[in-house]
């Protein structure tokens, strides 16, 4: 009998290699998990019908604490009063939410909205941002923005600012996210959907997202976004030549405004270097390269796992055939 040994190296995962990095990752944001929530998380290398067992196992090594209902790497009661406090606040906060992306979605040129950062994952610290990811028009996202944008200076009169903060921005043409990894896995599987189909195309668009979670799934094509009378004014005033010239222009004077800020080394309400990643079809806000920061704090956190409980992380193996 001839054994031949394929080229390629792959990881024989374990279930509770697999818990462990998904509660690295909340770690970093001083998050503990339920079981439910780690099922939500576990890849499709993780056996899902082990996870009782493998908690138990993790718990009993003492690489895993739990408390109450929560798992989490460190002996800390107070993570949890933080948890169910930010819980309880998100929750009165999610329908006051809902309302201001659908009153956004009446903007010119709004295709999708969805709430995202800390809100979307059922958490608000006592000054709570809303944070809306927000899906325009093929070739209009800069009018959309700026339009969006002008409306919020107004609400510095108010002081209700901290209520809409429209942080990432894609247009229909460019759906599908060059960065796949575990931060944009996340944050893409815990979205909350407002309103407009073009959602429902965006999660079509990154199916790999079910390649990092098992449960998740793009689910239904979502209710149409608002309309209004500026809306269709403004759509039916640039859909055309002039149209493409402004989105252009809007585009070009955002980016020059946000890169002298960034030479400056300007800083928002919550101290952090103000960024913006800009190109023609999206817009995002990455204030002291938090995406970055988080993966490296996540690397970090990981390699202290792996050295302490190495029984836990398989070394590389050569798969073979008969």
């Amino acid at each position: 009998m001839k054994v031949v040994y394929k080229k390629e190296l792959y990881r024989v995962e374990k279930t509770e290699s697999c818990i462990l990095e998904m509660l690295a990752y909340f770690s970093i944001f001083e998050y503990p998990l339920t079981k439910d929530d780690i099922q939500k998380f576990l890849p499709p290398a993780a056996k899902t019908t082990s996870i009782a067992n493998a908690l138990s196992h993790l718990v009993s090594a003492r690489a895993v604490f739990k408390i109450d209902e929560f798992y989490l790497l460190q002996d800390d009661p107070a993570l949890i009063r933080r948890r169910i406090e930010g819980n309880l606040r998100a929750m009165l906060l999610l329908p006051k939410a809902k309302k201001i992306g659908a009153f956004l979605s009446r903007f010119p040129y709004v295709r999708g909205i969805g709430i995202s950062g800390s809100l979307s994952k059922n958490y608000a610290h006592e000054k709570a941002d809303f944070d809306f990811f927000i899906i325009t028009k093929a070739n209009r996202l800069w009018v959309a923005r700026t339009f969006m944008h002008l409306f919020k200076k107004l609400t510095f009169l108010t002081g209700t600012q901290h209520y809409y903060c429209m942080n990432y921005y894609l247009d229909e043409q460019s759906l599908k996210l060059k960065d796949q990894n575990i931060y944009t896995a996340i944050e893409i599987s815990t979205l909350i959907p407002v309103n407009g189909k073009a959602l429902h195309d965006f999660f079509i668009a990154n199916t790999w997202v079910s390649e990092w979670f098992t449960a998740w799934s793009a689910g239904q094509p979502g209710q149409q976004t608002g309309s209004s009378v500026f809306k269709k004014l403004i759509e039916w005033l640039f859909n055309n030549k002039a149209g493409d010239k402004l989105d252009d222009y809007f585009m070009r004077m955002t980016s020059r405004r946000w890169k002298k800020k960034e030479e400056q080394r300007k800083r928002n309400y919550e101290g952090k270097e103000m960024a913006l990643v800009t190109g023609k079809h999206y817009a995002w806000s990455n204030p002291d390269s938090f995406q970055e920061r988080v993966l490296s704090l996540y690397n970090k956190k990981l390699a202290e796992l792996k050295s302490e409980w190495p029984q836990y992380f398989q070394p590389l193996s050569r798969s073979f055939e008969e």
